[in-house]
């Protein structure tokens, strides 16, 4: 995978781990993102920007990505970082960076908390013209996902992603297989998604999040907010995140 990482001034730097979506290359190292970036440094936390896929050293497709790769790349690096502070590692994702990060924390504690941005509940496949595998592995198999029925073929045809997850979404016996254990994250979470999103039923997705959690007595904070726009507007509340990690900092 490529890796950037950005580091502000002093010793004991938290650090957040920031990951893309579906359209893969790395996201967080872009200009475009500059701002939010450097406004995380300015608060004393580093930013590790991770490419998981469609980078020049990761795979060019989002098919079957190793989690354990990822969750050793980024101990990898901030066990040889001195200036930062191991025991307070944030994970935050948009999108299916959203479904990635929450997939991760709820299989490596090491990870304290998450930021998920226009997220889902569940894992969905591979964004291969076939959608017949996994969009992740871990400990060599893969993560069970919820299939893309054939039906699904025609919304999405059409441009309509938002139709064609929310199809997948009504199979009753794959949705259940396929839920992210959030209840395992060992940290606080925060969720904030649109209500007006284009591309997936973010706050269906998110409430059924909430929903688990309170089922499953998760022992850590969790927030879900919601903001009108579409699947890019909690991009623009960032305000939100920065209160989010003032608690946790």
């Amino acid at each position: 995978m490529d890796t950037h990482l950005f580091l502000g001034e002093g010793a004991n730097q938290p650090l957040i781990v920031a990951f893309g979506g579906g359209s893969g290359g790395n996201d967080w190292e872009r200009n475009y993102l500059k701002g939010k970036r450097d406004s995380l440094l300015s608060q004393g936390f580093a930013v590790l920007a991770i490419g998981y896929f469609n980078t020049e050293n990761s795979p060019e497709s989002l098919d079957r990505i190793s989690l354990n790769a990822i969750a050793d790349t980024i101990m990898s690096i901030a066990g040889r970082t001195a200036q930062l502070d191991t025991g307070r590692i944030i994970l935050m994702g948009a999108s299916k960076g959203g479904e990635l990060v929450l997939n991760l924390a709820s299989r490596y504690p090491r990870f304290k908390g998450v930021i998920a941005l226009s997220t889902s509940n569940v894992s969905f496949p591979a964004h291969t013209v076939s959608a017949n595998t996994s969009s992740w592995m871990y400990n060599g198999k893969e993560v069970n996902y919820v299939p893309a029925q054939f039906k699904t073929i025609w919304p999405a045809l059409r441009g309509d992603l938002h139709g064609a997850f929310s199809m997948m979404l009504e199979d009753t016996e794959a949705v259940p297989q396929a839920e992210i254990e959030v209840e395992k994250i060992n940290g606080p979470i925060l969720i904030i998604s649109a209500d007006q999103d284009e591309q997936w039923p973010a706050t269906q997705m998110s409430e059924h999040l909430a929903e688990r959690m309170e089922r499953k007595n998760f022992g850590h904070p969790i927030e879900h907010i919601i903001v009108k726009g579409a699947h890019i507007e909690p991009l623009h509340h960032f305000d939100k995140v920065y209160a989010f990690l003032e608690k946790i900092k």
